[in-house]
């Protein structure tokens, strides 16, 4: 019989509470273990965006934890060491295999060697595994070490020294049996792993680098982490369930940066009957073709067609999109060989090389397009790799997230010129704010669910709309292919951009997802900073933090550096500023780092607890319910 206290309805959670929790005793030791959880300093979060496809930078960043490795060694080592032989144990962290090849190699792969490398690396892990619990540990050790690696971190001294020597054995017994390349590794990805406790990445693995596929095997192994969903990973997600529009431009992104062997070679989408076909239909380069005419090789034309033949397509379908000032094939004069855009101007076209559009009828597929089309879409749908790393970025993935007070998005929350929020028409239904972005990420989950039209239409929109989130620029990719003159390449972009610069409109936006003004930061990626030219990623009085850096090597000049990371701590917020990483075999050779400059802001003045996150409310909410649980023991309801 339930007292007033418990309903029937919190009695049966209770009834499933108890059965992991079977006695008064087991309760209490959860509280009093939560309760010390509460107070531990919270784990360090890692934000990334706009990867691109750069894959050995990602990975060097990954390896060295966007430098706080190196922090944590000369901390704990500052004057006992030299340079040199930090540098050389930081380099065995990032790189255990290859530096341990390296010293084999050079004959320096004493016992003496092993054994003072073992000892550096359990007192790095011992120093970090010291913030969390022994329990969070364990669950970081790789399982076939778990035992040795927890003993040795565990290991103090006693009256007799028994533990020591217990611990010297251990270590020599790893030696005779020629485990220690295994046991350097794993200690190498412990403290690899303790060093950052999540990672938050805003957005654009896909696009420009090659190595994005590798990225995202990388990522699908990683312990703990979120995605913020950027244009051109909805651009792969909308192409990979089934969006012809989304295909041709991944073609076009991909030939642009001439990296689709991406396609063939990590993904098996085989390209050759297009590119069969490009060549028959359409025109080589001429002999005197200027630097910009010269990109307009037979394929490229051949996939831009298909892709402003299937933009035309659904942009007639969707009037609400606004966007029939890219429908431009039909605005060829062929006689004069220019075309008028929206505003009204007139360009020289640097190509009247044309043959599938139709005056008539100019967005309409001939038949052998249509058939490439439909073969190259059915690829997309059906490559298993691709398929499983959009999948990921689905299950991993959102369009925003609200986490420990910060807000974080790829690109924008489209605004009106006075700060407001823009309405967008979303199927009918007038949209904004919050609002309009938890429509963006269900029309995105059920294009990948049901792959109905008009949600595939919509992750075009998502890709490259003006009032797309994660676009939030009016993108000129017709005049940029066909029209030399770079004064039409113009991209206005929506007031977000500009007007967040003002800590009110940052408020503003910060309240909208129910965020507390000042008490955390939005967190964007989307636009490269230029530092050459004085912008600053830390804008509204700190409100707002922009962190795309520019991982993409074609975009280094115009940043003047290679990314940024920005790290949450226990102690604050620091943006580290990277420069260009050299290469694995520079860092193995010459234990050369990525250079990181850093920018301390936010400081805690006290540290930051886990009873201050959001996994403290969680834990809270857990320790309010074993109390409930307890009380039902104590009455007897249990």
């Amino acid at each position: 019989m339930t007292t007033p206290e418990h309903s029937e309805q919190t009695m049966k959670y209770l009834r499933l509470l108890a059965q992991k929790f079977p006695s008064e005793q087991a309760v209490f030791t959860e509280i009093i273990n939560l309760q010390a959880i509460l107070n531990l300093p919270k784990g360090t979060e890692h934000f990334m965006s706009d990867l691109h496809g750069e894959y050995e930078a990602f990975m060097h960043i990954l390896n060295n934890c966007s430098g706080v490795v190196r922090e944590h060694v000369d901390e704990i080592y500052k004057d006992t060491l030299t340079e040199d032989e930090k540098g050389d144990l930081c380099t065995l962290i990032y790189y255990p295999r290859e530096k341990i090849a390296l010293v084999r190699e050079a004959h320096q792969d004493s016992s003496q060697w092993y054994r003072e490398s073992l000892d550096e690396l359990l007192t790095v892990t011992r120093a970090l595994s010291s913030r969390y619990t022994r329990s969070k540990v364990r669950k970081a050790i790789p399982h076939d070490f778990a035992y040795i690696i927890d003993e040795l971190l565990h290991t103090h001294p006693d009256e007799n020294n028994y533990r020591v020597r217990y611990h010297e054995r251990i270590i020599e017994s790893i030696i005779e049996t020629g485990a220690t390349d295994d046991f350097i590794c794993a200690l190498a990805a412990v403290i690899k792993r303790l060093v950052i406790d999540h990672m938050h990445l805003v957005g654009d693995v896909f696009d420009r680098g090659g190595g994005a596929s590798k990225i995202m095997d990388q990522l699908m192994n990683y312990h703990s982490l979120d995605i913020q969903w950027g244009n051109h990973d909805i651009l792969w997600m909308g192409a990979t369930a089934g969006s012809a529009a989304c295909v041709a431009t991944v073609l076009r992104n991909n030939l642009r940066y001439d990296n689709y062997e991406i396609l063939e070679n990590d993904y098996g989408i085989s390209l050759r009957e297009l590119v069969a076909f490009a060549d028959r239909t359409y025109a080589p380069v001429p002999a005197d073709a200027t630097p910009f005419q010269a990109k307009l090789t037979p394929l490229v034309k051949a996939v831009n067609v298909l892709l402003f033949k299937l933009e035309g397509q659904i942009i007639m379908r969707h009037a609400s999109f606004d966007m029939q000032d890219r429908l431009l094939l039909d605005k060829i004069d062929y006689e004069h060989g220019t075309i008028t855009v929206s505003d009204g101007n007139e360009y020289q076209m640097a190509t009247l090389d044309f043959p599938t559009v139709d005056p008539e009828h100019p967005y309409e597929l001939t038949e052998e397009e249509q058939r490439i089309v439909d073969k190259l879409v059915a690829e997309f749908k059906n490559t298993d790799h691709l398929h499983r790393h959009i999948d990921f970025m689905y299950s991993h993935g959102s369009m925003y997230l609200m986490y420990n007070r910060n807000l974080l998005f790829h690109g924008c929350v489209p605004l009106n010129e006075d700060g407001t929020f823009s309405s967008v028409n979303c199927l009918g239904t007038w949209r904004s704010g919050r609002d309009y972005l938890d429509f963006c990420d269900d029309i995105a989950r059920r294009a990948w669910r049901t792959g109905d039209e008009e949600a595939l239409d919509w992750m075009w929109y998502l890709w490259i709309g003006m009032k797309s989130p994660a676009s939030g620029r009016h993108v000129k990719t017709f005049e940029r292919s066909y029209v030399e003159d770079k004064s039409s390449w113009v991209e206005p972009m929506d007031p977000y951009f500009s007007l967040t610069n003002d800590p009110a409109v940052c408020d503003s936006i910060m309240r909208e997802f129910g965020g507390v003004s000042g008490a955390g930061h939005i967190i964007n990626g989307h636009t490269p900073v230029h530092t050459g030219d004085g912008e600053k990623p830390i804008r509204a009085d700190g409100r707002l933090l922009v962190i795309d850096g520019g991982f993409c090597r074609a975009y280094h000049p115009k940043t003047g550096i290679a990314g940024y990371t920005l790290i949450s701590s226990s102690r604050g917020c620091r943006l580290k500023a990277h420069r260009a990483f050299e290469s694995v075999e520079a860092a193995l050779a010459h234990n050369a780092d990525i250079v990181s400059e850093t920018d301390r802001f936010d400081v805690a003045e006290t540290r930051r607890m886990v009873g201050d996150t959001d996994t403290g409310v969680q834990i809270r909410e857990q320790i309010r319910d074993l109390h409930m649980l307890l009380d039902a023991y104590r009455i007897g309801e249990l």
